[in-house]
This record gives C-alpha cells, sequence and structure tokens, in this order.
C-alpha cells in the first residue's frame, strides 16, 4: 500500500461517516477488513509513522487550545484524530498547528479531537482477519519526548501568541 492509498481509504471512510469519530473508525474497519493481512499492516505502517511524526511541542500547543486543555492521553486521541482529518488537513498543521482555526470548518467539542477508536483501527482488521495480534510494525518508535520545544499550557499569553487564529476562534482557557 503506497502513500496515496492510505490517505483515499482514510478520506473515503471519513467521509462515509460524516466526520463522526466513532463511526468512521467503525467503517475504517470495515473497510480495511476487504484487505489482506500484509495490506492492514502497510496501513497500519502508515498511520503509526505519521502517529509518530505528530508528536510535537507545537501540534499538543494547539490541540490544548482547541480542546480547552490537552492531557498525554487527550494528545495521543488528538493525534489519531488529526490523521482521520485526512492529508491536507494533517500536513497543513504539521506545518503550520495555527492553520487548524481555518481547515477544521467545523469542531464540535463534544465529538471532534477524539479518534482513539481510529487508532485501534488497523489492529482490530488484523486480529479479524488472522486471529493473531499483528506483530511489530518494523517502523522507529516513537521519540521519548515530544519534538520541539516545550510549550508553557498554563500562560494564556503565550497561547495566545504562538495561537491567534485558534485562541481567537476557540478561546484560551486561563
Amino acid at each position: 500500500m503506497d502513500e496515496t492509498e492510505f490517505w483515499e481509504i482514510v478520506d473515503s471512510t471519513r467521509e462515509a461517516a460524516e466526520g463522526d469519530p466513532e463511526d468512521h473508525a467503525e467503517l475504517l474497519v470495515d473497510r480495511l477488513l476487504q484487505l489482506d493481512p500484509d495490506a492492514v499492516l502497510d496501513f497500519a505502517r502508515h498511520f503509526e509513522s505519521r502517529y509518530n511524526r505528530a508528536y510535537r511541542w507545537d501540534l499538543w500547543g494547539a490541540a490544548y487550545v482547541l480542546l480547552g486543555g490537552a492531557s498525554d492521553d487527550a494528545f495521543d486521541f488528538f493525534r489519531c484524530w488529526l490523521i482521520g482529518q485526512g492529508r491536507e488537513v494533517f500536513e497543513g498543521a504539521l506545518h503550520d498547528p495555527d492553520s487548524l482555526a481555518e481547515s477544521l470548518r467545523e469542531f464540535d467539542e463534544e465529538v471532534d479531537g477524539d479518534g482513539e477508536e481510529l487508532g485501534y483501527a488497523a489492529d482490530e482488521a488484523y486480529e479479524e482477519l488472522t486471529g493473531a495480534v499483528a506483530a511489530d510494525l518494523g517502523i522507529p518508535p516513537a521519540p521519548a519526548e515530544p519534538e520541539g520545544a516545550p510549550v508553557n499550557f498554563e500562560d494564556a499569553g503565550v497561547l495566545t501568541q504562538l495561537y491567534p487564529r485558534l485562541a481567537e476562534r476557540f478561546g484560551v482557557a486561563p
């Protein structure tokens, strides 16, 4: 599976789910079940490598503003959700995290921002296809700490300065 096919699967299942992250995860599993186990592992490698790429302080700060706070787990689930938004939104956020203010046309804090189930879709499909747990994907592990300079999440002024468009649209918790 190449990168284009990976993103096509992500996009088509998100569109079919009309953006609902839980429905998206279910449809993604269903779509992956149509593939052979090796292709599912390829999908998992693509997903995991993007998940690791998004382990960055500047993106965590954007998630913090967008979600009104973001614990370790919340940021993990946010990264899965961000991948689920498709290539354009994902790559745009990596290039400029504040661009999420424009690229996310609608954002419902009750539903959006948490793609935990998307992160398990390939594992679930692989196990259903083979009856076995997926082996190591053979990609480098995530770094121990996020990439880049740490962001002071407790300083509303810093967050407003770093993410002016997100702060204007979503506000910054004091």
